[in-house]
């Protein structure tokens, strides 16, 4: 019954649509949810970071209930999409109404579609592949595990990584600097990959090419059926979420670096990501803010991560450290005193 608690990753899609159906004040019933409610629920509720005995580790891994709550989410998260911009199209919303709203479904997607996605963009089979693709489409975001498997993984921690924030970097720069430095990456390491398999490039093989194809059918697809101010909506909500999810990178590595060893970095090691073990953030992003097991083992199935021992740790969950990470002074001075321990 305990592992019941996942279903609590609904709930952010279930504050959406209660945005969307009262509207008014409750526009913001999302914002409010995640900005204020599990922020708040987080400052009260004791940490949690208890070690799985290794036979129930075995078990967990297996056990396909984890995997159909990911799924889940992609029917959920285009219903909720469908349902919102065709609302947008309908409805006579006052402009304070229209902001609450374009931001919920940019939380949306931010949890339930990219958050998912990354989970789901470390694993091989051709559906979950899909299922990946998905839901990086209304993000706006399909490169996303292009780079973030093939570079991120690789480059944490460094200078050659453009999803690690350097100490002294705010987040608003770090997200001009992190979105363009990965984009490009992402046609570095397609155009490689390509030359590995002999491949031209208006080829079937040209993942990138087909990315930026889809985003393109989908935008003119909502053009099309909705007109110019819902493919506005459509491509603001995806542009919060991918801002939503580079502030999640900026604060995941903020300042971490790995030691070059006779000219080459050491290997990744959980120092060298924040940990959190705030359980509301655990359980609505499925467990990411345990991104220090992560890292360290990247293979490793969501209901697996565990707290490692000598993680650094933040200082509050992960809505409360974006929170802190939109106010550069505040942010440097907890973060600068947690690197300096």
């Amino acid at each position: 019954m305990k592992d019941l608690k996942y279903l609590m990753a609904y709930s952010v899609p279930l504050s959406v649509v209660v945005s969307f159906c009262f509207k008014g004040a409750a526009s913001y019933t999302a914002l409010a949810y995640v900005f204020l409610f599990i922020p708040l629920a987080e400052s009260i509720i004791p940490l949690k970071h208890k070690e799985l005995p290794v036979a129930d580790v075995k078990d967990r891994a297996l056990n396909r209930f984890f995997d159909w709550l990911l799924y889940l989410n992609v029917p959920i998260v285009y219903a909720i999409l469908g349902f919102g911009l065709y609302d947008f199209s309908t409805a006579s919303l006052r402009t304070y109404e229209y902001i609450g709203l374009v931001f919920s479904l940019g939380i949306l997607l931010a949890t339930n579609a990219v958050n998912v996605a990354h989970e789901l963009g470390h694993r091989k089979s051709k559906f979950e592949v899909l299922f990946t693709r998905l839901l990086l489409l209304p993000c706006l975001y399909m490169h996303f595990t292009m780079e973030h498997n093939h570079g991120h993984h690789k480059h944490v921690a460094t200078e050659l990584d453009p999803a690690t924030a350097k100490k002294g970097q705010s987040l608003y720069h770090f997200w001009i600097t992190s979105v363009i430095g990965q984009y490009k990456n992402a046609w570095r390491i397609q155009s490689k990959l390509l030359k590995k398999h002999g491949a031209h490039f208006f080829s079937m093989k040209n993942n990138m090419l087909l990315f930026s194809v889809y985003q393109a059918a989908y935008l003119g697809g909502v053009y099309a059926l909705f007109g110019f101010k819902i493919f506005l909506s459509a491509l603001i909500a995806g542009t919060i979420s991918f801002l939503f999810l580079e502030t999640i990178n900026y604060i995941e590595h903020y300042g971490l670096t790995r030691k070059k060893i006779n000219g080459k970095y050491e290997k990744v090691k959980n120092i060298h990501s924040w940990n959190s073990d705030h359980v509301m953030g655990r359980i609505v992003l499925y467990e990411l803010t345990r991104h220090s097991d992560h890292h360290f083992r990247a293979s490793k199935k969501y209901q697996v991560l565990e707290s490692l021992e000598n993680s650094p740790t933040m200082p509050f969950g992960y809505p409360g450290s974006m929170l802190l990470a939109t106010l550069p002074p505040l942010w440097y001075t907890v973060m600068h005193r947690k690197l300096q321990n």
